[in-house]
């Protein structure tokens, strides 16, 4: 298979002002700003407002002189950060390697989705950008590369709502031309002192031979020759407090097609998982199902509930469509695997469903009890027996 662009660099488009704007939508399009009102300064300004010469951090009073219609929003609390996770949330309906590098991008790997065509991996970010618009009014720019260094810089090239994809192989090409102040690192003042070097120009670094580079860049000539060259090895990890996870697997002796089987042992992975989630004091919001074929190419697919929840029935309508998007023509499956991301804390549910929400969640704290007590073969829910059935 030949190599494909795979890592994804995800960047919230103006993001606080995004966030105030999903409350205020009669603003869109006006010069606004959110920051403090007198002494403060601008954290996030409108694309509007920054054509008039709003940047961040400026300071407030500057701002209000540079752009003296700029309609300032004040910070609301919680907003950001509850944001923040639902977008995030929704990118792990995707694939379940996301980083999340601050509250408004990250990256994706789209390597264990089974993708097999570039335009496959586009139709996919495409839909995922038009779903965190739709659900949380929130516009993304995307990058898509080989590498996380080459999609960052590819993502802030075309804002807002920028969409740039980099073939592999033309790391290099697309890098060349352009200005060096778009390389992760190289400040307003450095690029200055590199204009001055000759290097204006992202190739231009790429002219110079080594001894001219060690005396530009120092110790540091080799990586900052990689980087021209758009080589990056790092990988896409998801060890951020945000990302915290649950998952479960089972690699099967034999591979299988039994969909009523492959159905029971997902269920069965959602039980002992709910379990551990309760047992946390935590809740959950997104699961992800992941399949791999014996040829060891691997598809996976989640989605989210309206509201994180620490039970069982609400997840298990969620096994057949997401089984239906991740398995392709009843092929055999050597694996399947469950995980939960979306994790906040303690109980809670929608309102509508608080009571019976509530007995499911006493009767499941009960079997939790009588399962840790170690009663003789376990207390199962009614779909693990089918299992026993056949065999009697």
């Amino acid at each position: 298979m030949p190599a494909l662009p795979t890592i994804v660099h995800l960047d919230a488009d103006a993001f606080f002002v995004s966030c105030e704007l999903a409350l205020r939508p009669e603003l869109r399009g006006t010069k606004c700003a959110v920051g403090g009102q007198e002494r403060g300064i601008i954290s996030s300004a409108s694309y509007e407002a920054r054509a008039c010469g709003v940047y961040t951090p400026m300071p407030t009073q500057r701002a209000l002189k540079v752009c003296p219609d700029l309609i300032m929003l004040e910070h609301t609390s919680g907003l950001y950060g509850q944001t923040s996770r639902a977008m995030f949330d929704l990118c792990e309906t995707v694939t379940p390697l996301v980083q999340r590098n601050s509250v408004d991008e990250g990256y994706l790997d789209l390597g264990p989705c089974g993708c097999r065509t570039t335009d496959e991996i586009v139709s996919r970010m495409r839909g995922l950008q038009e779903r965190i618009w739709s659900e949380l009014q929130i516009p993304v720019s995307i990058g898509i590369a080989t590498n996380k260094l080459v999609s960052q810089i590819a993502s802030k090239l075309c804002k807002p709502r920028g969409f740039v994809v980099v073939a592999p192989g033309e790391e290099q090409s697309f890098l060349a031309p352009l200005p060096i102040g778009k390389l992760p690192g190289v400040g307003g003042k450095t690029e200055v002192v590199l204009q001055q070097q000759g290097l204006q120009k992202v190739g231009d670094i790429l002219t110079r031979n080594d001894s001219e580079l060690q005396a530009i860049f120092g110790q540091g000539w080799r990586e900052m020759t990689a980087t021209a060259r758009g080589e990056d090895g790092s990988p896409v990890h998801t060890d951020h407090d945000d990302a915290k996870s649950y998952s479960q697997q089972e690699t099967f002796g034999t591979d299988i097609s039994d969909r009523a089987e492959i159905e029971r042992v997902l269920k069965r992975m959602i039980d002992s998982l709910l379990a551990k989630i309760r047992e946390d004091g935590k809740r959950v919001r997104t699961m992800t199902l992941k399949v791999r074929y014996p040829d060891f190419t691997q598809e996976s697919h989640g989605r989210s509930l309206p509201e994180a929840m620490d039970i069982e029935a609400p997840f298990y309508p969620l096994v057949i469509p997401l089984l239906g998007r991740v398995w392709r023509k009843n092929r055999p499956l050597r694996l399947v695997s469950v995980r939960f991301s979306g994790v906040e804390d303690g109980p809670a549910q929608l309102e509508m469903f608080a009571r019976t929400n509530e007995k499911r969640r006493k009767l499941a704290q009960v079997m939790d009890r009588l399962n840790r007590a170690g009663i003789s073969g376990g207390i199962q829910h009614g779909h693990q027996l089918a299992n026993r059935k056949k065999s009697i």
